[in-house]
């Protein structure tokens, strides 16, 4: 082989492997901010080689934004969040956090597990909400594991809940798992055991705006919930235990239609009580054994797409009735009322007091899970 056919031969080489170069997954580990007391807060940066990235920060295991194209290839953040560790520190909102021990409510903060009453911290009227006063969301979570191959991104948070913490029996030791693939699917694999019987119900709480984060209203994206039923509240946003028909009220979802295209009905007390949609949809009565699609959003401008599988017999729906535009995003714009919305998959709210809701119960043994996918795509205009 002569020299210029050597030169050919590279070149070939060369335009072969750099479309795949191009498309390979990374995981890169920075620091993000440090708390009041000096620790670091570590990020992690997932790629998926396909256009899309996701962070991740190690206070409260949190999503802090996730990039994705449009349907012409523009990139967006549609998450919202803080630009720096200060604005979670002084403007708490759970934003992309986990929560727990137990996400949602518990009503007056009390629960009774095999024959002993415990009291935790009351955050939310007379009620309990995310774990307390210092949930998950309010931790600094351990980076355990950061890996990528061929096929996908991932990291892996831990977070060790001592005994009596926030008034929770148990030692709780939970996981957190983040895995971007290259099928445009965010997974967060949330699993927790226990030495001695205790409740848990773990969540994802991302504001979502399909149009990019600061870019405004959602109340034009189309949303699809797989649910024939919800659950009505009281005043104190705890529910009634009645499982009510969705049909012919604000909360059917069973078509696609737009987030705010019922939202202003005064005649519905739900509405009015929740300032809007803060209600745990009925997916089905008990889990499911493999992921099932639960939801489904696109916005009609940007082409965005988000489809939402879980296990979880619960979706609580929440359409950003508090974001009163005293916060602002990375995008230098304020985020108000109706600027996101919240898709948490999980168990029914209030289930430790209300028995026709199943059983939030762990014990020594077994292994909590709730395994959510994000599937993200794009579609054409009309």
């Amino acid at each position: 082989m002569n020299r210029g056919e050597r030169i050919a031969k590279l070149a070939c080489v060369l335009m072969l492997s750099a479309p795949f170069a191009a498309q390979a997954t990374s995981a890169v580990r920075s620091t993000f901010g440090h708390l009041p007391d000096g620790r670091a807060v570590e990020a992690v940066t997932l790629d998926n080689g396909h256009g899309i990235t996701a962070r991740v920060l190690a206070y409260g295991a949190r999503l802090q934004s996730l990039r994705t194209p449009d349907r012409h290839g523009h990139e967006a953040d549609i998450v919202l969040g803080h630009p720096h560790m200060k604005g979670y520190l002084d403007t708490p909102q759970y934003f992309g956090a986990t929560v727990g021990r137990y996400a949602n409510r518990i009503a007056k903060g009390r629960f009774t597990l095999d024959g002993h009453t415990y009291q935790v911290p009351v955050n939310d009227g007379p009620n309990s909400l995310h774990g307390g006063t210092k949930g998950f969301d309010k931790v600094l979570w351990t980076v355990v594991g950061v890996e990528h191959d061929a096929d996908h991104a991932s990291v892996t948070l831990r977070y060790v809940s001592p005994d009596g913490d926030m008034g929770y029996p148990g030692t709780l030791t939970v996981t957190a798992i983040y895995s971007l693939d290259t099928k445009n699917r965010l997974t967060i694999d949330y699993r927790a055991t226990t030495d001695k019987p205790t409740i848990v119900n773990l969540s994802n709480h991302a504001y979502w705006n399909l149009g990019g984060e600061g870019s405004g209203t959602v109340m034009n994206q189309r949303m699809m919930i797989a649910a024939d039923t919800y659950l009505p509240v009281d005043a104190t946003a705890i529910p009634t235990g009645q499982f009510a028909p969705v049909a012919g009220t604000p909360f059917d979802f069973r078509s696609a239609k737009p987030i705010g295209r019922d939202i202003r009905d005064g005649a519905s007390q739900q509405l009015l009580y929740g300032h809007g949609y803060d209600h745990n949809w009925v997916i089905s009565r008990h889990a499911s054994a493999k992921p099932r699609l639960i939801a489904r959003v696109s916005d009609p401008d940007s082409g965005r797409v988000l489809s939402l599988y879980s296990c979880q017999p619960g979706l609580q729906f929440y359409s950003g009735n508090f974001l009163d535009g005293t916060t602002q995003g990375p995008s230098g714009r304020t985020y108000r009322q109706g600027d996101a919305f919240v898709l948490e998959p999980q168990l029914f709210p209030d289930t430790p007091n209300q028995p026709a809701f199943g059983s939030a119960r762990l014990a020594p043994g077994q292994t909590y899970r709730n395994h959510i996918v994000y599937r993200f795509s794009t579609q054409g205009g009309h």
